[in-house]
């Protein structure tokens, strides 16, 4: 029996359910060329944003600067985020683990080309004022590889 009240895991189950809405929030701004307004009003002022080989960028407006230019480097993405393991401690911090699966496509050197990115996100989430946001989102990448060239040699686990 769990010695938290019906009222408090009511409120967990409540609050991971915004958090998920909130990370499909960032997805589709992510989709939608990476629209910086939007996707910087999902983290505190204070956040971080890890992006590991993509970057890591310290504060509202340094992640605003980052998500502002990335669409002409990816000018393509589709984010499927995967297995959400949400832990929600009390009612203003939560953590997140998700899997990520994305075509993309990416200017390079000699044009465009295909690339698949498979990465892990491990969050961070505070509630402001009534709303869950990112306090910090680290993204480890196991490979971000040509469609063409495949992963096979590259993967990491």
């Amino acid at each position: 029996m769990s010695a938290l009240s019906l009222e408090q895991r009511i409120a967990r189950l409540e609050a991971a359910e915004l958090i998920k809405t909130m990370k499909a929030r960032y997805c589709d701004l992510c989709d939608r060329g990476y629209e910086p307004d939007g996707l910087a009003a999902l983290f505190t002022e204070d956040a971080v944003w890890d992006g590991g080989i993509f970057g890591r960028y310290e504060g509202r407006a340094a992640i605003h600067a980052f998500f502002k230019g990335v669409s002409r480097t990816l000018t393509f993405a589709a984010h499927l985020v995967l297995n959400p393991i949400i832990t929600v401690i009390d009612d203003e911090t939560a953590t997140g683990k998700w899997r990520l699966w994305q075509p993309v496509t990416a200017n390079e050197p000699n044009g465009p080309i295909s690339k698949i990115l498979v990465a892990a996100y491990d969050d961070v989430y505070v509630r402001v004022e009534g709303q869950w946001l990112y306090k910090s989102l680290h993204l480890t990448v196991n490979f971000f590889e040509p469609l063409s060239d495949g992963w096979a040699q590259t993967a990491v686990p």
